[in-house]
């Protein structure tokens, strides 16, 4: 098992995830919704800005419950993981995409769902890619401490 992550990686974990979502988002939003690259983009920026503080968060407690349980990160707890994060940002945004586009809460929802239907799948190989490689850097480290 790896140790735990410090607030330093964190931070760094969802900085790279949140970057990499704004440059695919925010054109692909332009080109699907018509509104113009900056309008969409300072949504994407606003939307992301709410993903990274609650992806701090939930990952913080995801992570101790793992560590206190015992359990790795098993294919079912990614998919629980990838799941219970976008129904939780899907409830802080929602509101926010409303009133920035205005449009009806129940517009906004749907095109929330659509958001979500990218990212689910998004988030799922962000994390298996950078648990691997994290994983392979403390590998690596280990091998290059003197002993």
């Amino acid at each position: 098992m790896n140790p735990p992550k410090s607030v330093k990686e964190r931070f760094f974990h969802s900085l790279v995830f949140e970057v990499l979502a704004i440059a695919i988002c925010a054109p692909l939003g332009t080109w699907l919704l018509g509104y113009p690259l900056a309008h969409i983009g300072l949504l994407t920026l606003m939307i992301s800005l709410v993903a990274m503080s609650w992806n701090m968060l939930f990952n913080a407690v995801f992570d101790r419950i793992e560590r206190h349980r015992g359990t790795a990160r098993t294919l079912a707890a990614r998919v629980l993981h990838a799941v219970l994060f976008e129904i939780g940002l899907l409830l802080a945004v929602v509101p926010l995409a409303a009133w920035w586009l205005d449009i009806g809460l129940w517009e906004a929802f749907v095109l929330d769902i659509g958001i979500a239907l990218f990212f689910l799948p998004y988030t799922f190989v962000f994390n298996w890619v950078y648990d691997h490689l994290r994983a392979r850097l403390i590998a690596r480290r280990l091998r290059r401490a003197p002993t």
